[in-house]
């Protein structure tokens, strides 16, 4: 890219036109425990069956796996607070499970994180949505979901307002982690911007991972992460090139009245969209790609903790894509520890 400012982050000297060292941006990473940040979105279970492919089906031409392990992990918007919690934050989870197994064990793994549960709230009629994912010799074979995508109840979002409301002047942060199963909707938002808006003192950060058909609630926000594809969409066309790209973040800057937008680009970085107008491209620093699951989940969840620590926007995308760099070399969801993130800033 030729019109853009580049920031390469193996050389970290000039960052929106501070200096910042390695052991600067390290130090930052050392006051997420101070961070107060609370996640609301789509709370769901990660499966995973991994196993070994020694021959094809007789019955149909498909693999047959032979599995012989399976694992289960916090996924969706609890991935991003298991993402928080393993850099030394305290994340508060705001979410809907079901009455059932799934949603015993994911608010027994929160608890055994020492995090709270008050604000999970449970719906008798709805089940916890699971998504399975078979793995075989470091690919994923197929997945398989089950869930329901309809809205939580009206009973559901006035818990979940009321525990924020009870909660706002403890916050710097509300990060939106939006699969689009029925938790993020109108009213749910209408009443967070609302109590937002009344908390007194310092603002509260709000960032968003989107999904594609709900960007009408996210008017106004801090940040909001995108990748291209889904940029694409909201804009009507796809990104493929640089004119296309800088389209696509300066529509969504104007349609959404954002602080910034963040375009991930998988192998191709990420490129930080700010009011005002500046442009900023960050390369990848990712050595391999196993794996992309859960990376946007890495990314929210560390450029929020690095906005709400005092970072500037620049500074935490840089943050955000030295974590993304990391998780996607893992085959499965997997978390950052602060350990490892200041490890990768060191030059």
């Amino acid at each position: 890219m030729e019109n853009v400012e580049k920031v390469w982050t193996a050389d970290m000297a000039e960052i929106n036109g501070n200096y910042y060292s390695a052991d600067t941006l390290k130090s930052y990473v050392d006051q997420f425990t101070r961070a107060r940040v609370f996640v609301v979105g789509d709370v769901i279970m990660d499966e995973f069956m991994w196993g070994v492919v020694s021959r094809i089906s007789p019955e149909a031409p498909v693999p047959v796996v032979n599995v012989n392990r399976e694992t289960r992990m916090l996924g969706g918007a609890a991935n991003v607070i298991r993402n928080m919690a393993s850099l030394g934050a305290v994340p508060v989870l705001c979410g809907v499970v079901g009455n059932d197994r799934a949603g015993d064990q994911i608010v027994s793994e929160l608890r055994r994180m020492g995090l709270r549960v008050d604000g999970v709230v449970r719906e008798r009629e709805r089940p916890t949505s699971i998504k399975t994912r078979v793995v075989a010799h470091h690919q994923q074979v197929v997945r398989f979901d089950r869930e329901t995508l309809r809205r939580i109840e009206a009973e559901s979002v006035d818990q979940l307002l009321g525990f924020i409301n009870q909660n706002i002047d403890k916050m710097d942060a509300i990060v939106i982690s939006d699969y689009g199963k029925g938790v993020i909707s109108d009213p749910l938002m209408t009443g967070l911007n609302r109590l937002v808006r009344s908390k007194a003192g310092t603002p509260v950060i709000i960032s968003v991972d989107p999904k594609v058909g709900n960007f009408q609630y996210y008017q106004g926000v801090d940040v909001i992460t995108p990748n291209h594809y889904e940029a694409g969409v909201y804009c009507g066309f796809e990104i493929t090139d640089e004119e296309s790209l800088l389209r696509a973040g300066t529509r969504m800057l104007h349609d959404l009245n954002c602080r910034s937008v963040l375009i991930t680009q998988g192998e191709e970085g990420m490129t930080l969209f700010e009011k005002g107008g500046e442009v900023t491209h960050i390369p990848t620093v990712a050595k391999r790609v196993f794996d992309v699951t859960g990376a946007g989940d890495t990314v929210i969840g560390t450029i929020s903790l690095g906005l709400a620590a005092g970072l500037d926007l620049k500074s935490a995308a840089i943050l955000s894509n030295f974590a993304a760099g990391i998780v996607v070399g893992e085959v499965g969801t997997s978390a950052v520890d602060a350990a490892a993130l200041k490890k990768a800033i060191t030059p």
